[in-house]
């Protein structure tokens, strides 16, 4: 009888230790889950700056597109991003902390590019880890702007050279400023014909370029 009590008190600090194990597990996976959370959160913040960044140039591409509308010959250096705009990281910025995140790099690698990188207001929290409640989560996330329409000429600009340039010389000013601008072939097979004087009829900037998130 007495063996079997001295059995028992042996087996109860074993009983403690297994269960003060299994609660550092528990406790530590729960840090895990932490971090996770709080790196997914990171990642959002970060989707949401590069695309809004994106997608603030794709409406200045847009506007500038409108300004420049009887110049077609100026149409494709917009389509390629190749003009001066205003700072689309402000956007960013704003969106990263609609996140609970600070934007610490926004820039773009490449034409109708943007990369941001940001970092988390809060911290994973404190936790069995150690250093837990310093450690702020970062991500990264690049967006890129897609031109969606191919310019097409117009029915004029495909006649005989030496016809258009007998035209060309007969023209007065009138006649050269109703000429047919050239269409607008997109990849959802809609065909726009652009009209200076129809701003209800021009594409909108979603139907010009595509937005969307990229891995490099």
């Amino acid at each position: 009888m007495n063996h079997a009590r001295h059995d028992e008190g042996q087996a109860f600090p074993i009983y403690i230790t297994v269960v003060a194990g299994l609660l550092f597990l528990a406790l530590a996976y729960l840090a895990v889950g932490q971090a996770a959370v709080n790196r997914g959160g990171a990642q959002t913040a970060a989707d949401a700056a590069a695309l809004a960044a994106a997608q603030d140039e794709r409406d200045q591409l847009r506007e500038q597109w409108i300004e420049v509308l009887s110049d077609p010959e100026k149409w494709q250096e917009i389509f390629e991003g190749k003009v001066t705009l205003g700072d689309s990281c402000r956007r960013a910025r704003q969106l990263a902390e609609q996140n609970d995140a600070d934007l610490n790099q926004c820039f773009a690698p490449d034409l109708l590019k943007f990369r941001v990188d940001v970092q988390t207001n809060k911290s994973v929290g404190r936790s069995v880890v150690p250093g837990s409640e310093n450690y702020m989560s970062k991500a990264s996330a690049v967006a890129e702007i897609e031109a969606l329409c191919d310019i097409e000429p117009s029915a004029a600009d495909t006649e005989d050279a030496a016809d258009t340039e007998d035209a060309a010389d007969t023209q007065d000013a009138g006649d050269t400023e109703d000429a047919d601008l050239p269409e607008l072939t997109c990849k959802d097979g809609k065909v726009w014909h652009p009209k200076p004087d129809d701003a209800a009829g021009l594409p909108k900037p979603e139907d010009l370029f595509d937005v969307h998130l990229t891995d490099s």
